[in-house]
């Protein structure tokens, strides 16, 4: 073009999209008689800046001047632009603001110790100088210009380049006047070869609703009233305390009439209720962070620091949050620091480059997902990480984390073949990076919010995962026990004919029990993908499928650990779990399905009541075997103890019952069944059972005192001694 002969090289990199620098360019800058405004503003007729002093364009452009007085111009000034449509348009330009983010704040987050790095990247409504706007700050080291766009500049990359903060690779801007609710995303231009890539804000608290991919301008007004839990939560020791936790899937908990997701805000009321009288003490939720596709559960996240629009607005899921506080029920967030999927919009080559993933596929995806897995040996990544942590703990008040996928982040040789993976500096197959990251993130994270839990699904024998990082440990609250879990799904597949056979893997898991503090799941990954529903892994008639599941509950909340169930399997739900439908409700038309809930509610009670079924759910002073060893009937009994309370367990495993069946007690006194999984309460056969057993005087299985009672078919009872 003619014009461009008369062009500077940095009016023509503005023009152009392409300069590294905007504010030296535009803005206000020093002349040696005074002062000159320059400005680039597409789709403008004309302009003025201050008190109508107006601006030239240079010629062929859409670049205005002002040349003139400083003393005419005050700091902040405002343009006045009459658009193409003839529209007269005020605004405070963003480029005579100084830089807002501090070097002690990028010094931080580039070492990776910015625990609050969420609190300067993102978007934030701000006011700067009397002037209310919003500031903008991403991290794109290898970006040769970044820009703000959205429905407020017509999605143009040219009207608000950014500020680079130099070396650090982060990139910032403020512009006033924005309001809560604005779209917007970032227009990244790669420094080595120009491609332009499209992404929303990593740090944004709030996205479009899917399929929209844009980030949201969120302030958040939420008025939290959960002061008295928060403060409990500080005291609460939870190594000693009951833990019961509900897990869930949002959206297909229940659904509208229309088949149209809850809100936030109608699961609250629904939800809530229904777990404080269930008995639960948390609320565990499958990944509400924002996720581009439904069938994903949100395991493949695109927003960490945004819950999903799906169900309302950020301040929304405050609410329910909020509300679960105010019932006495703690909330766990099932966090994916893993992986990330490959979306165009999202982290994925975020600049143009491997930037919060590996540029070797050997090291940086996960064959099996598709997905990509993050850099954690780069300070920038592990801080945006350790900061997603901290914002869902501090700001959203969620009372813990259940990490996915440990054991894909702790293997280098994760589901890899031979060539596929790439060794440590030693030759192993551990990623140290990552154990670096956990060790730091948990340590941290206990140490700034006592009381919070943060467990960790882990599905091989990788040691010391809930240990302190200080004694060699990974530093999780918890483990999910997958061992106990598969071990004792296996079994209770038998038919109950062949199961003195496989007595062993009712019995195998308390050689390990107390070398982690164990989570016992049932959770969603084992009623999906053809592995049947909780009911249906049960063998025999409809009977007996229910007498299975009451006496497998009835054993899992007697035996060590802390306790996990997913949504539908308290009730028996028979189909799969399906995320696209809503649990089947109507099943508790039916007594059957009626006394499996009323079963788990009254185990929540007495677990949460029986300090001998809770206090050492992680230490061998609270379990003894009382016999382990009757295979022949495939009968199990053990004491629980705590705090000066005793309780006995008995498990008959077979459809046949064992009449004046004697057990081992090390206390004389009277002995009471407060739970009878054959109960009629719970549907069950309702076998003659003896409330209350008085002790004898003959010594039994090595103890001074025992009891005798018959034992129902396919029934747990769990009886405490009355004081």
């Amino acid at each position: 073009m003619v014009f461009e002969q008369n062009l500077t090289d940095d009016q023509l990199k503005i023009i152009e999209a392409r300069h590294h620098d905007p504010f030296a360019v535009l803005g206000r800058h020093p002349t040696k008689s005074g002062v000159y405004v320059r400005a680039f503003l597409p789709h403008t007729e004309s302009a003025t800046v201050g008190n109508n002093l107006p601006m030239k364009r240079v010629e062929g452009t859409d670049i205005f001047e002002w040349t003139g007085r400083s003393d005419d111009l005050e700091t902040p000034y405002q343009i006045h632009r009459t658009t193409s449509q003839n529209q007269i348009q005020s605004h405070y330009d963003p480029y005579c603001f100084p830089p807002q983010i501090s070097d002690y704040d990028l010094y931080l987050f580039a070492e990776g110790k910015h625990w609050h790095a969420y609190r300067i990247l993102g978007s934030h409504k701000r006011t700067v100088n009397g002037v209310e706007g919003v500031m903008f700050a991403t991290w794109a080291p290898n970006a040769q210009r970044v820009s703000v766009v959205g429905t407020f500049n017509r999605w143009d990359g040219r009207s608000h380049p950014m500020r680079s903060r130099g070396s650090t690779g982060v990139w910032e801007l403020f512009i006033p006047g924005l309001e809560i609710g604005e779209l917007y995303k970032y227009e990244i231009r790669n420094y080595h070869d120009g491609s332009l890539h499209l992404k929303m804000d990593p740090y944004c608290q709030q996205a479009e609703l899917r399929p929209g991919t844009a980030s949201v301008i969120f302030d958040s007004s939420y008025q939290w009233q959960d002061k008295e839990w928060m403060s409990n939560r500080e005291h609460t020791k939870w190594l000693h305390a009951p833990h019961s936790v509900y897990e869930v899937h949002l959206g297909s908990w229940q659904k509208r009439n229309d088949g149209s997701f809850c809100s936030y805000r109608e699961l609250a009321d629904k939800l809530v209720p229904y777990v404080s009288k269930m008995g639960f003490t948390h609320i565990e939720l499958l990944p509400i962070t924002e996720h581009p596709l439904d069938i994903s559960w949100g395991y493949q996240t695109t927003g960490y620091y945004a819950a999903t629009s799906r169900f309302g607005s950020p301040d929304d899921f405050r609410y329910f949050v909020d509300q679960c506080h105010q019932n006495n029920i703690g909330v766990l967030l099932d966090w994916v620091p893993g992986h990330f999927p490959k979306d165009s919009f999202g982290l994925a080559k975020f600049d143009g480059t491997a930037l919060y993933e590996h540029e070797d596929p050997r090291r940086g995806e996960h064959q099996d997902w598709g997905t990509l897995i993050f850099n954690y040996g780069r300070n920038e990544v592990r801080n945006f990480l350790l900061s997603s942590a901290f914002f869902w703990l501090e700001e959203c008040h969620i009372d813990g984390l259940r990490v996915d996928a440990v054991a894909s982040m702790l293997y280098l040789d994760y589901s890899r073949e031979e060539g596929q993976w790439l060794p440590n500096i030693h030759g192993g197959r551990e990623n140290l990076e990552v154990i670096s990251f956990l060790k730091e993130v948990n340590t941290i994270l206990h140490q700034s919010h006592p009381g919070c839990i943060i467990a960790a699904e882990e599905s091989t024998s990788y040691p010391m995962v809930s240990r302190p990082a200080d004694m060699g440990g990974l530093g999780f609250s918890m483990k999910w026990n997958m061992g106990w879990m598969h071990d004792i799904l296996e079994y209770m597949k038998q038919d109950p004919i062949h199961r003195r056979y496989h007595h062993d893997q009712l019995t195998f898991g308390l050689l390990y029990a107390f070398t982690e503090n164990f989570v016992l799941p049932f959770s969603h990954d084992e009623v999906v993908h053809g592995k049947g529903s909780m009911r249906y892994k049960m063998p025999g008639d409809e009977w007996q499928q229910f007498a299975n599941l009451r006496l497998l509950y009835t054993f899992m909340y007697s035996y060590p650990g802390k306790k996990l169930l997913f949504m539908g399997s308290e009730f028996g739900q028979g189909s799969e779990w399906n995320s696209e439908k809503a649990l089947e409700w109507y099943l508790l038309d039916y007594p059957k399905h009626q006394g499996l809930l009323q079963l788990v509610t009254d185990l929540n009670k007495v677990y949460r009541e029986s300090p001998a079924l809770h206090y050492h759910d992680f230490d061998a002073h609270g379990f003894e075997w009382i016999d382990c060893n009757d295979r022949e009937q495939s009968v199990l009994s053990y004491l629980r103890q705590g705090q000066d309370s005793i309780a006995v367990a008995v498990f008959n495993f077979t459809p046949v019952v064992r009449d004046n069946y004697r057990i081992g007690v090390p206390e004389a006194g009277e002995y009471e069944v407060v739970i009878n999984s054959d109960s009629e309460y719970y549907s069950g056969s309702n076998y003659s059972v003896s409330q209350v057993i008085q002790s004898e005087s003959t010594s039994w299985s090595d103890r001074p005192y025992s009891i005798v009672l018959n034992l129902p078919p396919l029934a747990g009872l769990i009886i405490r001694k009355k004081h």
